[in-house]
C-alpha cells in the first residue's frame, strides 16, 4: 500500500508540540523520509487483537483493581490499558505498547499498561504500588531503543512506565560549567535546539539518530562520535528510584548544598566519596533514573573527510593504521570505518533497485553498483573528523592522516567539497559536530517492512582480531541469506563490530533466519573470546551467559545485587540477563541451545 504525502505530511510530530517529535529545520527530510519507508509497506497499519497480556500469575479481576487503584493515584488519564490496536510507526511514530521491530510475534513483548509519571515522586508511587501488586514494571525513556528491543517488556504482560511523555525538562543548562541536567523524555533534538536558542557555544554528542533520549542512550552505553562520544563516561550525577521506592542521588548529589538546593558541583566532578556505584545502573536493571546530568563540548572547529580503500583484503591494513593514530589521540573523533554496501543502502533505495536475486548480494554486483557512485568501485570507506581552534592545527592533522592512510596503495582522501550534496558524507559533517539528522533512516529501505537487529561485539584494534571477528559475521550471513552491513567505531584499544541485519518484519522466514543467525553468531564470537556490548532484549539471556569466567561469577555476583535492591523482583526483570529469584531458574530465560520457536511458541514458560 501506499501513503499520501498529505497524509504524511499531517501526521510528522512536531517538536515544538511534542516532547518526541522532530525540530522544524528537519521537518522536510522527516516527510521524505517517511515517504520512502512507506512507500515499501505491505503490512496494514493494525490488525485485530488475538489477545491481550496480563502480569504472570495475576487475575484479570487483581490487575483491574490494581489498575483503578493507581489510577486514583496518578490520574485516570496517566494510565492506558493496552488493548487497543497495536501499531507500528516508524521512527518519528514509535510505540510504547511493544517492540515495533518485532523477531518474535507481534503480541508477544507486549504490554499490560502504560503509566505515565511526572515527577520522581510519581515513580516513587508506582514502584511502590509495583511491589504491593507484585506486578513486573518496564521503565522506557523515550522507547527508541530500536534494534535493541525498543519499548517491549522482557516479561509480556509487564507495565510500561513512559518516563518520556511527562518527565521530557532541560533541568539546568550551565554554559559556563559546560553541562546539563535532563529528564529521560529530553531527544538529543530537544537539547540541540534548546542550546541554539540560547545561542551557548555547546555542542552535544549524538549518536546517527537524534531522536532517542539524551539519558536512556548514556545508561545503555550507547555512543556517537565527537571526542565526547563515550557517552556514559560523560555524564556526571544521577537521581534515581530504587526498586523498593527509595530515592537515590549518586556523585556529589549525595551531599545537600547550602540551604537544601542542590550541590553546586554535582555536574561538576562525578565520582564523590567512597565507591563509584553509578555504573552498576547502567544496562541494568537495579533503578529507575530519573535525572541525569551531562558534560557538553565547547564548540570548537572541525574538518570532516572520508578516505576509500580499495580492496577487500584492506580491511586489516586499516584497522593496523587506525590503532595508533587513536592511541596517539591524532584522530579527532570516533571514526567509522563502513563498508560499500552501505553506500547503496543509505541512498534510502531499496535492495531491489540494485539486486533483486535471492540471497546475499553478490559481491561483483556491488562494486559495480558503487562503481557509479561517488565513492566509485571501493570496498571499505573511512569516516573521520578532525578539531582545532585553527584551520593551521586541522590541517597537521589531515597531513598525518593522510600520509599513514597513504601506505594503502590505491586509497583515495575526499572532503565533503569533493562529493554531491546529497551524499552521506554531509549528514557525517553534522553528526561529528554535534548536530542530529535523521538521514541514518534511509537504510531501513532495504527491504519492504524493514526491521533490525543489532549485532554488537568488541575487538581489540587489531587487524588479526578484526579479521576474524568480519569473516565470521561474513560466512553466518551467507549462511542465513542476509546482507552484511558491517559499521566500526574504532578507538585506540578496542572497536564496536556493529552488524545490522535488515529483515522484513511480515515475513515470519526472514525473523526465523535472523534469530538463527544471532543466535549462531553470538555462540561463534564467544568461542574466541568476543562478547557483546549491548543486545537485543531476546537474546541478553545468552549473550550474559556467554560472559562465563570463574562458572559466570560476574552473572552471581549482578544477581545477588539484583535479590538485595529487589526483593519482589519488580523492576525489569530479565533485562540485560539479570533475573532476580522469583524468576530465576524458572524457564524465562533463553540460553543458547533453548529450542522453543519465539514466533510460534511465545517467549514466556510454560509454566
Amino acid at each position: 500500500m501506499s501513503t499520501s504525502t498529505a497524509t504524511i505530511n499531517g501526521s510528522i510530530p512536531d517538536l515544538d508540540k511534542q516532547y518526541s517529535g522532530v525540530p522544524a529545520r528537519l521537518a522536510q527530510e522527516a516527510i521524505d523520509a517517511k515517504s520512502r519507508l512507506y512507500s515499501q509497506k505491505t503490512l496494514p497499519d493494525s490488525v485485530s487483537r488475538r489477545r491481550t497480556a496480563l502480569p504472570p500469575g495475576i487475575s484479570r479481576g487483581a490487575f483491574d483493581r490494581a489498575v483503578t487503584e493507581l489510577r486514583q493515584s496518578l490520574g485516570h488519564e496517566n494510565v492506558d490499558l493496552n488493548d487497543k490496536p497495536l501499531v507500528d510507526g516508524w521512527y518519528m511514530e514509535h510505540p510504547n505498547t511493544h517492540d515495533a521491530y518485532h523477531i518474535a510475534d507481534q503480541e508477544e513483548l507486549i504490554a499490560s499498561a502504560i503509566v505515565y509519571p511526572s515527577s520522581t515522586a510519581e515513580v516513587q508511587v508506582v514502584v511502590k504500588w509495583a511491589n504491593a501488586h507484585k506486578i513486573p514494571i518496564y521503565p522506557i525513556s523515550m522507547g527508541r531503543n530500536i534494534g535493541y528491543g525498543g519499548a517491549g517488556p522482557r516479561i509480556p504482560g509487564s507495565v510500561v512506565i513512559d518516563l518520556g511523555k511527562r518527565m521530557n525538562k532541560i533541568l539546568d543548562l550551565d554554559g559556563d560549567n559546560a553541562s546539563c541536567i535532563v529528564e529521560p523524555g529530553v531527544s538529543y533534538f530537544a537539547l540541540y535546539e534548546e542550546i541554539q536558542r540560547r545561542k551557548l557555544p555547546l555542542w552535544i554528542d549524538c549518536p546517527d539518530l537524534g531522536g532517542g533520549s539524551v539519558l536512556g542512550n548514556a545508561i545503555d552505553r550507547g555512543v556517537g562520535y565527537t571526542p565526547y562520544g563515550d557517552h556514559f563516561a560523560n555524564h556526571c550525577g544521577m537521581e534515581l528510584v530504587l526498586p523498593t521506592g527509595e530515592l537515590l542521588r549518586t556523585g556529589m548529589g549525595a551531599m545537600p548544598g547550602k540551604d537544601g538546593a542542590d550541590n553546586p558541583t554535582w555536574q561538576s566532578f562525578q565520582a564523590a566519596y567512597g565507591p563509584y556505584v553509578d555504573g552498576i545502573f547502567s544496562q541494568s536493571n537495579y533503578g529507575i533514573i530519573t535525572k541525569m546530568g551531562f558534560w557538553l563540548m565547547p564548540e570548537t572547529g572541525h574538518q570532516s573527510y572520508m578516505i576509500t580503500f580499495p580492496r577487500e583484503e584492506d580491511f586489516p591494513q586499516i584497522v593496523e593504521i587506525i590503532r595508533p593514530l587513536a592511541q596517539r589521540r591524532v584522530l579527532g573523533n570516533i571514526p567509522q570505518l563502513r563498508h560499500v554496501i552501505q553506500e547503496l543502502a543509505v541512498t534510502g533505495k531499496p535492495r531491489s533497485f540494485w539486486y533483486d536475486g535471492p540471497g546475499q548480494m553478490p559481491r561483483d554486483v556491488i562494486r559495480d553498483r558503487a562503481a557509479k557512485l561517488p565513492c566509485g568501485d571501493v570496498s571499505w570507506i573511512f569516516y573521520g573528523t578532525q578539531y582545532g581552534d585553527s584551520q593551521v592545527a586541522i590541517n597537521a592533522q589531515l597531513d598525518m592522516i593522510r600520509q599513514a592512510f597513504g601506505k594503502i596503495k590505491g586509497s583515495k582522501f575526499l572532503l565533503p567539497q569533493d562529493v554531491p550534496e546529497d551524499h552521506y558524507l554531509h549528514s557525517r559533517v553534522q553528526v561529528c559536530s554535534g548536530v542530529p539528522v535523521l538521514r541514518e533512516l534511509d537504510w531501513l529501505n532495504w527491504v519492504p517492512n524493514a526491521a533490525h537487529l543489532f549485532f554488537s561485539p568488541i575487538s581489540p584494534t587489531k587487524g588479526k582480531d578484526a579479521t576474524l571477528i568480519h569473516s565470521t559475521i561474513t560466512k553466518l550471513h551467507a549462511k542465513y541469506g542476509f546482507d552484511v552491513f558491517p559499521t566500526m567505531c574504532v578507538a585506540g584499544r578496542e572497536m564496536h563490530y556493529i552488524a545490522n541485519i535488515v529483515y522484513d518484519r511480515s515475513d515470519p522466514d526472514q525473523k526465523q533466519r535472523a534469530t538463527g543467525l544471532m543466535r549462531e553468531m553470538i555462540r561463534e564470537a564467544a568461542k574466541e573470546g568476543y562478547g557483546e556490548y549491548r543486545t537485543h532484549l531476546l537474546f541478553a539471556d545468552q549473550v550474559a551467559e556467554t560472559y562465563s569466567w570463574n562458572g559466570g561469577a560476574l552473572r552471581k555476583f549482578n544477581e545477588t545485587v539484583k535479590d538485595a535492591l529487589d526483593p519482589n523482583s519488580i523492576l525489569a526483570p530479565g533485562r540485560n540477563g539479570i533475573w532476580g529469584k522469583k524468576f530465576r531458574g524458572k524457564g524465562w530465560e533463553i540460553l543458547d541451545g533453548d529450542k522453543r520457536n519465539m514466533l510460534r511458541d511465545g517467549v514466556s514458560p510454560k509454566l
